[in-house]
């Protein structure tokens, strides 16, 4: 079954806030409509993890309240619209993991609210625009894995808010890297691997904070400056360059250093000891230095490794000392953080069985009990470490009460590395309740508000964490596995899709589709006009289909497209009668009705303040009727009467 999710907020007068639109990981296909350029109130379009192909609408710029667009794991092909640099209100652009090709619009120098740009995983090309360096609040630029040449724009320096900078894998000529971007006091991550970067190391000991700097698989020359690293450093990586002279000893003494990378260069003379000795590890925490096939010749101070510490100097002078095996021995084929890594169990209950769906609670300080776990494939894009375990305690810390959870309830099930970035599979646990007897569930507006804080992008990560994605949200329900789905607000063939979890005792979820856009100038007095207040429709079930209930008076004229009026509408709800109502949202209360024809219909009955104007309703009905999925409602009616706008669908399951 694939469930939609409608997020929605109360609309608080003045600080109503404007339509968001979740559009599941449904394995949709098609292009996006130029049409949507005509949803000018919309402020996020996100149609993450999907088939879609084609180009982006240069339409889209015509959205000037959008501020997230969310268009990545998709088939996107042609190059970036300029008309893109013309959203005022743009927060977030995430584009990555297409195929687009072009050059980055100059345009873009202008969305001078944005703050994050993920672009990686394209193939994108030409010289960056240095004029990206007058984003004011840019936080996080995402380019690695594209075809970009050119130089590196020093002017990048300058950017007062920019924390990670990561460019792997593109080629930029044989061109150096800027000595200004030892500068960049904000900075936290620098990832410049594979560049065919050449000349001198800066130094960037001047960066307070930097916890992460990957430089490997380039041509650098010349020594490693000599200054010291912050103390937040956990990952340097300068492997696979042509690096000659000494290993500082400023890389001793580093207290969250955990991979230190400098094989496959020129390096001679002797190691430091201290590099390692120094390190005071825990049992989660450890260390692997890597300094193999370089020139050097012996180690200053001890030889004793300490517990969780690796070392690797195949290849050098040093191991013709038969003495030194730990250190010359052959390689572990373990060592690799890039593996997939199991979690570790830590429950104390004693093992029992849990009828299916549901599996036992691994976590404490709650008793033992079978529940039905929320599961979520979350990735962080950059994180600034290498090796996840000593964050694991800290992230579990971290997310739970942003989540509203108790620390018990979230559980990390595993995790992997993915180059650069990191994959991870959570289970949400319910509360545990010595009131239930038998299993656990969450219940439906426990799922809503979970699903509504991921796909609102509200969690602000530590910095350490780096920017995150949420790949898929599977739920399993009264034996009604829900498919995943991708925390992304998007748009296919013009239609923006927002869902909303139905009520407790449905098996299935209900989906809704809807646009909800404040209009001040409808007052109360004109609401009263006709139905009080206006309703909108969701539905459950598969293939349920959208229905009018009151009438319009505008001429739209769209086959299949009927209209009600509110006569109907009390009639089929016995006046909105309280012992009717199944649900209720942030958009309004959710009703189970009877038409004069037998057929039931689940009607949502917006609450004041929810209005869109005439135009932009129209407008919506026209797109939504072309929506056309076996999993997704279709719209086949509507209702405009006086200031009424409705929507409403069969209800298979009620």
């Amino acid at each position: 079954m694939v469930v939609l999710v409608f997020t929605t907020h109360q609309s608080t007068g003045s600080h109503y806030r404007p339509p968001r639109r979740i559009l599941l990981d449904m394995n949709l296909s098609g292009s996006l409509s130029p049409e949507l350029g005509r949803l000018s109130h919309m402020t996020i379009l996100d149609f993450m993890w999907n088939n879609i192909s084609g180009s982006i609408p240069k339409e889209i710029g015509s959205i000037t309240s959008l501020e997230l667009l969310l268009l990545n794991g998709n088939n996107l092909t042609g190059s970036l619209p300029e008309e893109l640099g013309y959203l005022p209100n743009l927060n977030r652009m995430q584009i990555d993991e297409n195929r687009i090709s072009g050059s980055i619009p100059i345009s873009f120098s202008k969305l001078n609210k944005a703050k994050h740009f993920h672009m990686n995983n394209n193939s994108i090309s030409g010289q960056i625009p240095p004029e990206l360096s007058r984003l004011p609040r840019l936080v996080h630029l995402l380019l690695d894995n594209n075809n970009l040449s050119g130089h590196l724009p020093p002017e990048f320096s300058e950017m007062p808010s920019l924390t990670i900078l990561q460019l792997d894998n593109n080629h930029f000529d044989g061109t150096k890297i800027p000595a200004s971007y030892s500068n960049m006091s904000k900075l936290l991550k620098l990832s410049l691997r594979n560049c065919n970067l050449q000349g001198a190391i800066p130094d960037f000991s001047q960066i307070p904070n930097l916890y992460y700097l990957d430089l490997s698989s380039n041509q650098l020359n010349g020594s490693i400056p000599q200054g010291r690293f912050s103390e937040n450093i956990t990952t340097i990586y300068l492997s696979n360059n042509n690096i000659t002279g000494t290993v500082p000893a400023s890389f001793s003494g580093l207290p969250k250093i955990q991979r230190l990378s400098l094989s496959n260069n020129l390096l001679s003379g002797s190691i430091p000891s201290t590099i390692w000795q120094s390190r005071t590890l825990n049992k989660m925490e450890t260390l692997i230095v890597e300094l193999q096939n370089n020139k050097l010749s012996s180690i200053t101070g001890s030889t004793t490794l300490p517990l969780n510490v690796t070392v690797r100097l195949q290849g050098n002078p040093v191991c013709s000392n038969i003495s030194l095996v730990q250190f010359c021995g052959s390689e572990s084929k373990n060592n690799d953080n890039s593996q997939r890594l199991p979690n570790t169990n830590t429950s104390v209950c004693l093992p029992q069985t849990c009828p299916p769906p549901y599996e036992y609670s691994p976590t404490s300080p709650a008793p033992c009990f079978c529940a039905a776990p929320l599961l979520i494939g979350y990735r962080l894009k950059s994180p600034g470490f290498s090796d996840f375990h000593p964050y694991r305690d800290t992230f579990e810390k971290f997310l739970a009460p942003t989540l509203q959870l108790f620390n018990y309830q979230l559980h990390i099930d595993s995790f992997i590395c993915e180059g650069p970035r990191l994959r991870m599979y959570l289970k949400l646990f319910p509360v545990y309740d010595a009131n239930i007897k038998g299993p656990s569930s969450f219940n439906m507006s426990e799922i809503q508000r979970i699903t509504d804080t991921f796909a609102s992008w509200k969690i602000s990560n530590l910095d350490v964490f780096g920017p995150y994605e949420v790949l898929n949200f599977t739920h399993e329900y009264d034996n009604y596995p829900s498919p995943r789905f991708a925390l992304s607000k998007g748009a296919l063939v013009g239609i923006v899709l927002g869902t909303i979890a139905g009520a407790v005792t449905l098996s299935v979820l209900v989906s809704l589709l809807m646009l909800k856009v404040h209009t001040r100038n409808y007052t109360a007095v004109s609401r009263r006009h006709c139905c009080q207040s206006c309703a909108t429709i969701i539905t459950t079930g598969l293939t349920s289909k959208l229905q009018p209930v009151c009438a319009s008076n505008a001429s739209l004229k769209i086959d299949g497209v009927k209209a009600f009026t509110y006569g109907e509408l009390t009639m089929a709800t016995n006046n909105f009668n309280s012992s009717t109502q199944v649900g209720e949202g942030g958009y309004g209360k959710v009703y189970k009705g009877i038409l004069a024809d037998g057929t039931v219909v689940a009607i949502k009955r917006a609450q004041e303040g929810s209005l869109q104007g005439e135009k932009e309703f129209l407008t919506e009905i026209e797109l939504l009727s072309r929506l056309h999925h076996r999993n997704l409602v279709s719209l086949i009616g509507y209702c405009d009467e006086g200031f009424e706008q409705v929507f409403f669908s069969y209800l298979d399951y009620l």
